[in-house]
């Protein structure tokens, strides 16, 4: 994946040049400070709240007694929020700013997540789309914050968020089950997990603090997002953001689930799922450390591409006594996720292009990808089995190996263009015509005139 190249891909004709602030902020240290932290704390609830649905997708069904169609409408909202609440990341920030947006979408996770611990189907379906709408703006923002706070560490800063991010989702797949239990109730355990991003709202408010009291006088330029579509930076970014979602909340969203009909408790599941969760930190940061060679690019998204598929193709071979291992594959498999958000934070030259890079990446994907956990689900409803969906699921991680090959591609290199060929010299005159006197150009001139 072309990492350092994306921006000098994109053509003048998708990406117009825009009046835009500098890309840099010079904060002060303490704002610097502040930024790391809030990284931390988001990424913590960055799939907090979706690893812990799943966990308990099985009891909550149980106790609220809905039916096979909203099971499998329940985990596909992440995605289609994802994509319809992130499309409008792009306006949201050039209206409100980049901190306040982002603010705005903790807000919205937080209030989202603590809706959900009502015990009702409705609240559980309304609580999952406000927090899923929050938390698509944020992921599409954060390229853009990491690029303005922390231009020259990119790398860095995304891979602690994602390692963050994973990590909290790890946590809480391990422990949602033991505290519901202890709650005395699955949707009070989904709701508690709301209070984790009202940490995230509380650690992000000196950023927007401090970003409204040195709003600058310039508003952000607009780029729209859509025609990146016709760019070949853009339309590979977005394939391979869409091939990896699918994947990923396709597993995310029924690993632990299908463990549990396979015959494990949902403690079991949960610990698999936290294992999963567990190995795709360092998974993650070693990709990365191997994508950022140019040399080693390719290899970095071989190993994850290859080894996601040979996770898939155990869940369908191999018995349920082999699910460590299992989870250990998809886990390795999962680290692909840092290496694709660097290359958005690295993407654009300027701010606005990053955000809107990352608008339609993420938007498209995650539209795209709401076929993986919505197709299991009903794949599994009506045919009683994992066969099929895993069969089709194989297939979506054998070609996320071709789309990475894509993405490692080496840019072509337009060849400079060859000097215009000199006009030839006049022939050389014989010895008796320059005996007769005339210059070689009247004599020419003579002889065309005769």
């Amino acid at each position: 994946m072309a990492t350092s190249t994306a921006a000098s891909a994109l053509p003048q004709t998708a990406c117009p040049a825009v009046t835009a602030p500098p890309a840099v902020v010079r904060a002060p240290r303490s704002v610097v400070i502040a930024g790391v932290v809030a990284i931390v704390l988001i990424g913590l609830n960055l799939r907090a709240g979706i690893t812990g649905a799943a966990a308990l997708l099985h009891d909550l069904q149980a106790v609220l007694g809905y039916g096979p169609l909203i099971a499998a409408i329940i985990p596909s909202i992440p995605t289609l929020s994802f994509a319809v609440a992130g499309a409008a990341t792009s306006w949201l920030t050039r209206v409100l700013g980049l901190e306040k947006a982002i603010l705005l979408s903790l807000v919205l996770l937080a209030a989202g997540l603590l809706v959900r611990g009502i015990p009702s189907t409705g609240m559980l379906m309304a609580g999952t789309v406000v927090g899923m709408s929050g938390l698509a703006i944020c992921n599409v923002a954060m390229p853009s914050f990491i690029r303005v706070y922390f231009a020259h560490r990119t790398s860095l800063m995304t891979a602690l968020y994602t390692v963050t991010m994973t990590t909290g989702a790890t946590v809480v797949a391990v422990l949602i089950v033991p505290v519901a239990q202890q709650l005395g109730s699955p949707s009070a355990g989904v709701g508690a997990i709301g209070f984790l991003a009202l940490g995230a709202c509380l650690g992000f408010l000196p950023i927007a603090l401090h970003a409204h009291r040195n709003a600058p006088a310039v508003k952000a330029g607009r780029v729209s997002p859509w025609p990146l579509l016709r760019t070949r930076t853009g339309m590979l970014i977005t394939l391979g953001f869409t091939v990896q979602a699918l994947l990923a909340y396709a597993v995310l969203s029924w690993f632990p689930y299908m463990l549990v009909t396979l015959g494990m408790t949902a403690s079991e599941g949960g610990l698999m799922f936290g294992l999963m969760q567990l190995v795709s930190v360092p998974s993650g940061m070693a990709l990365v450390a191997i994508g950022s060679r140019p040399r080693l690019r390719r290899t970095a998204f071989y190993l994850a591409t290859v080894t996601m598929a040979v996770g898939v193709l155990s869940m369908l071979v191999l018995p349920v006594t082999w699910a460590p291992l299992t989870a250990v594959l998809l886990g390795f498999g999962l680290g692909i996720f840092p290496l694709v958000m660097v290359m958005i934070s690295r993407s654009g030259r300027t701010t606005a292009e990053t955000t809107a890079l990352s608008t339609v990446a993420q938007s498209a994907g995650y539209l795209l990808a709401t076929l993986g956990p919505f197709g299991m689900g009903l794949l599994h409803s009506a045919t009683d089995s994992w066969t099929l969906p895993l069969i089709l699921l194989l297939a979506v991680a054998l070609g996320q190996i071709a789309v990475g090959h894509l993405l490692t591609a080496k840019p072509k290199v337009p060849r400079p263009p060859e000097p215009a060929a000199a006009e030839p010299a006049p022939a050389e005159l014989p010895p008796a015509e320059l005996q007769a006197g005339g210059t070689p150009t009247r004599f020419s001139a003579g002889r065309a005139q005769s």
